[in-house]
């Protein structure tokens, strides 16, 4: 019974317990970590499947780069109210190395049993998992399921949040409000998120229901080289209105999530709802994720659907091919937009098996469906018109 009581905590439950399971009593610090080693092969080479943002993933010769990752983390209490915390987090990033980042650094003031305020580096609040996105140990799958997590490329912000918490009549009502910035790397190009301001909600019920309800909304710029150089040969020719919506600076962007999560100790749903809408060159898209799994002893099959849909490329081409030059100028816009085509569909199958004491051995089959390149990279001519890809992963996650 112990163990499904365990097993039936919310996943950044099991990321706390975790994190403290090596901290002595009476410490002031505490120390902990995850890792995953993850392999992954698919059966075609005219892609590469990759989290989004990576600049090498896995074809038909197999990758341990897309899914592996270290984590440290490190916790000091000052006091029952002030305490501050550091992460460390190495995995294949944008720039296509494992250097360790800063993921979180942060201070804390827990100003009563309900309040808290945090000041720092802290992840990102924009999924019902953005927290313990990479403790591949707290989540069912191998990994959060890329049509819903990769519309957002940001892990982690700089600003500050207040969290409040209440036990009410349905269950704990939890609220967030946050500010602040946040920069990464995409697939070399770097991308600001700049005046970010949002919340989160969310209702925790005692029959392990949970519902989320969260909002962000900010100023994108994408530092790109081969866009603004585009967008500047543009602004030379009569069709300046094309240029503005290509340009890549200053931005409006939103997100908009809902989320649901239902755990009864032996059946396990979870559900998110996203929309992204922005004033730039990246696609508006809908998405979504429905996974349901079964626990049986230490072992956990699942199943997971999901999908996501371009809404709107946000971009006009009104470049008319009056001349060779323009005809070739429309064609590069043409081409350029088809690049930020998000649209496709996943269906993955798995099992999660507990072998041993915070460590677990997963298998996942996804078959994938884009229409363009999706989130695939690396892509060869005539990919994306009706292919379907399988892809193999298998992992071992743990905490420690």
């Amino acid at each position: 019974m112990m163990a499904l009581k365990t097993r039936r905590l919310a996943p950044l439950a099991l990321a706390a317990l975790a994190a403290t399971a090596q901290a002595q009593d009476n410490s002031m610090f505490s120390f902990s970590g995850f890792a995953t080693l993850g392999l992954v092969g698919t059966n075609t080479n005219d892609a590469q499947y990759a989290t989004f943002g990576q600049l090498r993933g896995a074809d038909k010769t197999w990758s341990g780069e897309v899914d592996s990752k270290l984590g440290l983390q490190g916790t000091a209490k000052f006091s029952p109210m002030f305490s501050a915390t550091v992460q460390l987090l190495s995995k294949q990033n944008g720039d296509g190395n494992f250097n360790p980042a800063l993921e979180w650094a942060f201070v804390k003031a827990q100003l009563n049993p309900g309040l808290s305020v945090r000041l720092g580096r802290m992840g990102g609040p924009f999924f019902a998992v953005s927290d313990f996105r990479d403790v591949g140990y707290a989540n069912t799958w191998i990994r959060p399921p890329l049509d819903v997590y990769s519309q957002v490329p940001f892990s982690s912000f700089d600003g500050a949040d207040l969290n409040f918490q209440t036990g009410t009549a349905l269950g704990t009502w939890s609220a967030q409000v946050f500010g602040g910035q946040s920069t990464t790397v995409i697939a070399g190009t770097k991308v600001d998120l700049k005046k970010a301001t949002g919340f989160n909600t969310t209702l925790e019920m005692d029959n392990g229901l949970s519902l989320r309800f969260g909002h962000v909304a900010g100023k994108l710029t994408a530092h790109t080289t081969t866009l603004a150089a585009l967008v500047a040969t543009i602004r030379q020719t009569p069709f300046t209105t094309t240029a503005d919506e290509l340009d890549p600076t200053d931005k409006k962007a939103s997100f908009t999530g809902l989320g649901l999560n239902w755990d009864n100790g032996s059946w396990l749903v979870a559900a998110e709802y996203t929309q992204r809408r922005t004033d730039s060159y990246a696609s508006d898209t809908n998405a979504w994720f429905l996974t349901v799994g079964h626990r049986i002893d230490k072992f956990t099959p699942y199943v997971t659907l999901s999908q996501i849909k371009n809404v709107d490329s946000n971009i006009t081409n009104t470049i008319q091919p009056l001349t060779p030059g323009l005809a070739q100028l429309k064609a590069a816009v043409d081409g350029f937009v088809a690049t930020q085509v998000r649209t496709q569909k996943t269906w993955a199958l798995g099992v999660r098996w507990d072998f041993m004491r915070n460590t677990a051995l997963k298998a996942q089959f996804d078959r994938i469906k884009p229409t363009g390149p999706g989130f695939f990279i690396n892509t060869q001519p005539g990919f994306g018109t009706g292919n379907s890809v399988n892809v193999y992963s298998i992992a071992v996650d743990t905490v420690f």
